[in-house]
């Protein structure tokens, strides 16, 4: 269980279990390439670019702040 998405990263499960959705790859509405949203629309949006999609979810995990 140590390796399950939800041990790595236990803020994006809380977010997807519980009050909002996760957007990843690019689209004609938003330059990001990966965003996080509610109900309410867009609480966080990332950078246009990674490395690797471990690099977009280590960032989204580091950096999400519960509004």
């Amino acid at each position: 269980m140590a390796n399950s998405f939800d041990a790595r990263f236990p803020r994006i499960a809380d977010w997807v279990l519980g009050e909002g959705y996760i957007e990843i790859g690019t689209d004609a509405y938003s330059s990001s390439l990966v965003r996080a949203l509610d109900t309410g629309g867009m609480v966080w949006e990332g950078k246009t670019r990674y490395a690797s999609v471990e690099e977009l979810l280590q960032e989204l995990e580091r950096r999400w702040r519960r509004l």
